[in-house]
C-alpha cells in the first residue's frame, strides 16, 4: 500500500529550468529581469568593497589588480571578464546576449556604487552593509540568471572547464576560485571574515530566491489539443 508522504514527496518540484531562452520569448518580461539583476549585482559589490571586511574572491582579483593600474575597479572587472572570455576558445563555449550584458552592466553598476556609498564608516554599519550586499548579491544572482539569457564569463568558465575534465561543477568553482583568490590576495586584495561570509551564503541565499525569479519558459501545448487545432472542428453531414 502507498503511503500518502510518498505522493507528497512526489509532488515536491525540481530545480527550476535554467538553459539559455531565445531573445525572442517573452522580451518584456525577461529583459527587464536580466538588467535589474546585473544593476544590482555590480551595486551589491561596490556595497561589499566598501564594508572593507572582505570580498568574493573574483572582487579580491578586482581589487589587486585595482592597486597596481590607473583603472577603476568596474573597469578592472570589465577586463577580467573580456580575458575570461577568452579562455571560452579552447572549451567551446559559445558567449550569448547575456555574457555581454553581465561585463558591461556590472562594471558600470558597481563603479556606480562606490560613488554612492561612503567610505570610512564605523564598523556596525560596515558589518550592516557586508551583510545586506551578501544578501542583494545571492538574490541579483538568482534574477539575472532566472532571465535564462546565458551565462556570465565567469559562470560560462566553470561550466565549460567541467564539461572538458569531466570534473562536478562544485570541485571546478572550489578550484577556480581558490586560484583567483590567492591571486588577488598576492596582488593586494581585501579578504577578511567577508569573504568567508561570502562562501558559505552565496549558494543558499541564491538558491532561496532562485525559485521565484527563473523564467519558466513557454508551456507546451497538450498533444490533445494540438492534434484539435491541426484537424479542426468536425464537419457536419
Amino acid at each position: 500500500m502507498r503511503h500518502p508522504a510518498d505522493d507528497t514527496a512526489d509532488r515536491t518540484p525540481g530545480p527550476p529550468p535554467l538553459t539559455y531562452v531565445p531573445l525572442r520569448e517573452h522580451p518584456l518580461r525577461r529583459f527587464p529581469q536580466l538588467f535589474l539583476g546585473l544593476a544590482l549585482y555590480g551595486l551589491s559589490i561596490a556595497v561589499m568593497v566598501r564594508a572593507g571586511l572582505g570580498v568574493s574572491p573574483w572582487s579580491v582579483l578586482n581589487q589587486g589588480v585595482e592597486r597596481h593600474t590607473p583603472l577603476s575597479f568596474g573597469t578592472v572587472s570589465a577586463v577580467v571578464g573580456v580575458l575570461v572570455l577568452l579562455l571560452w576558445i579552447p572549451l567551446r563555449q559559445r558567449p550569448r546576449f547575456g555574457t555581454g550584458a553581465n561585463v558591461v552592466v556590472v562594471a558600470y553598476a558597481s563603479d556606480l556604487g562606490l560613488w554612492l556609498v561612503p567610505d570610512g564608516l564605523g564598523l556596525a554599519a560596515r558589518t550592516g552593509l557586508l551583510v545586506g550586499g551578501i544578501l542583494a548579491n545571492g538574490l541579483s544572482v538568482a534574477v539575472y540568471v532566472g532571465a535564462r539569457f546565458g551565462p556570465g564569463p565567469r559562470d560560462g568558465l566553470m561550466t565549460g572547464l567541467a564539461g572538458v575534465t569531466g570534473r562536478s561543477l562544485r570541485v571546478v568553482r572550489t578550484l577556480i576560485e581558490v586560484t583567483v583568490l590567492a591571486a588577488g590576495w598576492l596582488l593586494g586584495g581585501s579578504v577578511g571574515a567577508g569573504t568567508v561570509l561570502y562562501a558559505l551564503a552565496m549558494g543558499p541565499v541564491t538558491q532561496y530566491f532562485l525559485p521565484w525569479c527563473a523564467y519558466a519558459g513557454t508551456p507546451a501545448a497538450p498533444p490533445g489539443r494540438v492534434r484539435r487545432a491541426r484537424l479542426g472542428p468536425p464537419r457536419r453531414a
